[in-house]
C-alpha cells in the first residue's frame, strides 16, 4: 500500500509545505485528512491567526476541508465520518456549528463524533474538524431526529453514544459506571440494527471527566461484559466536561464486517486488560492509543520530557504496527493529545515527527486534554495504520 498525500490545487490559509504533517492521506480506499481549523496567515499580523465566531470558524475549516477533498478527487458527498473537537467556550454555541455543517452536507449525512477539549493549539479557535472520505454505503439512521451511523468498505461509524434517555436526561447521575452501561447498552442496539455485535468492535474511544476518575477502574467490568472475543483497541482521554453538562463519560466505536485479529508485539499487560494493542481487521489497522508508559514495568518513563516522551511511543506503535506486518510507513494518521503541561515544548514534537516519519507525514491532529490516565504522561498518541 502506497501513501499519497493530498494536494490540493489552491490552499491560501497558510504554507502547509513547512508542518511534519500532510493535510490529507490518500491510502487504500480511504482518504483522512487532518483537524482543521480557521487558521490563515495573517499578512498584515505577520503571523496565522484566527478570526471570527462559532459559525464563521466552522465555515472557514469546511472551506479547507473542500479544497483539500477536491484534491483528492472527492466531495462531501465522499464524506463518511465528521469529528468536532470543540472548547468549553465553543459548547454552548455548538448549535452553529452544527447548522454550518448540515448547510456544507445537505441531504447527505456522514457519522459525527463530538469531542469536548480542553483547548485546541491556536487558543483563539472555538472548533477543530477533521473528516474521514470513502466508498459510502446507505446511512443507518436510529431514530428520527437522531445521528446516524455510516459504512464506508465494510468499517461502521456509530455516532457519539452519551447515556441519555429520550428526553436528553442523564443516566446515572453521578456514577460513572452506570453511565458506561448505559451507553453499552444503546451501542448494542446501534450495531443490532446494524446486523453486528460487539464482537465486530474494532476501536472505542472513551472521553471522561476528572470526577469520574476514582471509580473509571469499574468500567472495565462493562467492557468485559459486552466486549470480545478479540477486544478492540482503545483510548480513554480526560476532558473538562463532556457533551452533557452531568456527564462523566461519552464513547465513539468504530466497527468492521471484516474478520477481526488482535495484534500483540509480545506485550504481557494487556492479558488483564479489556483492549488490546491493535485489531487488524482487512487491511485496516485501529491501534490503541499509546503513551511514554514501558510495557514490561507498567511504568511511564521520560517524566516531564513530552519530546522524549513522544520518541518513545511513536517507537512502540512502530512496534505495534510491525507486528501486524507493516513498517512505519503504514501509519496514517495520529491524533496527539497533549497536557497543558505539554505546551512549552510541544512545538517541538514536530521536530521530531520530521526525524521520526516517513513522507508522505501522516495526517495529523493535535489537542489539549485535561490530563491523561497516567498523570506523568504528557502525551498519548492515537494512531491509525493501513497494511499492504
Amino acid at each position: 500500500m502506497v501513501s499519497v498525500a493530498v494536494h490540493p490545487k489552491q490552499f491560501p490559509w497558510f504554507d502547509y509545505s513547512t508542518y511534519s504533517f500532510s493535510l490529507g492521506i490518500d491510502a487504500g480506499e480511504g482518504i483522512y485528512l487532518s483537524g482543521h481549523t480557521a487558521s490563515a496567515y495573517d499578512e498584515e499580523a505577520g503571523r496565522i491567526t484566527i478570526k471570527g465566531g462559532m459559525a464563521e470558524q466552522a465555515r472557514t475549516a469546511y472551506e479547507k476541508i473542500a479544497a483539500i477533498l477536491e484534491g483528492a478527487g472527492k466531495s462531501f458527498g465522499d464524506v463518511v465520518r465528521v469529528v468536532e473537537y470543540v472548547k468549553p467556550e465553543g459548547i454552548e454555541r455548538y448549535g452553529e456549528a452544527a447548522a454550518v455543517r448540515e448547510e456544507v452536507f445537505g441531504s447527505h449525512r456522514p457519522a459525527v463524533n463530538t469531542v469536548p477539549v480542553k483547548a485546541l493549539l491556536r487558543p483563539a479557535a472555538f472548533i477543530e474538524i477533521e473528516i474521514t472520505a470513502g466508498p459510502v454505503a446507505a446511512e443507518t439512521s436510529f431514530g428520527t431526529g437522531l445521528p446516524v451511523a455510516r459504512e464506508s468498505s465494510g468499517v461502521v461509524f456509530l455516532p457519539t453514544v452519551q447515556a441519555v434517555n429520550e428526553n436528553g436526561e442523564i443516566i446515572g447521575p453521578g456514577d460513572v459506571v452506570a453511565q458506561t452501561a448505559a451507553i453499552f447498552k444503546k451501542a448494542k442496539k446501534m450495531l443490532e440494527t446494524l446486523g453486528l455485535g460487539f464482537d465486530s468492535v474494532v476501536k472505542t474511544l472513551d472521553y471522561i471527566t476528572p470526577a469520574a476518575l476514582a471509580d473509571y477502574r469499574g468500567t472495565g467490568r462493562v467492557r468485559k461484559e459486552f466486549l470480545g472475543p478479540v477486544y478492540p483497541g482503545a483510548a480513554g482521554i480526560l476532558m473538562p466536561r463532556l457533551l452533557h453538562p452531568e456527564a462523566l463519560i461519552q464513547y465513539d466505536f468504530i466497527a468492521s464486517r471484516d474478520k477481526t485479529v488482535a495484534v500483540n508485539p509480545g506485550w504481557d499487560r494487556y492479558e488483564k486488560l479489556t483492549y488490546s494493542p491493535g485489531v487488524r481487521a482487512g487491511k485496516l489497522l485501529f491501534l490503541s492509543g499509546q503513551g511514554s508508559l514501558d510495557p514490561s514495568t507498567e511504568r511511564v518513563v521520560h517524566d516531564g520530557d513530552v519530546v522524549a516522551q513522544a520518541e518513545y511511543t511513536y517507537d512502540n506503535i512502530f512496534k505495534v504496527i510491525e507486528a501486524a506486518g507493516g513498517t512505519p510507513e503504514n501509519l496514517v494518521k495520529t491524533i496527539e493529545y497533549v497536557t497543558p503541561a505539554a505546551l512549552t515544548h510541544y512545538r517541538q514534537v514536530g521536530t521530531l515527527r520530521a526525524k521520526q516519519l516517513s513522507q508522505p507525514y501522516p495526517a495529523a491532529t493535535g489537542l489539549i486534554c485535561e490530563a491523561l490516565l497516567r498523570p506523568e504522561m504528557q502525551i498519548e498518541v492515537d494512531p491509525f495504520a493501513v497494511l499492504d
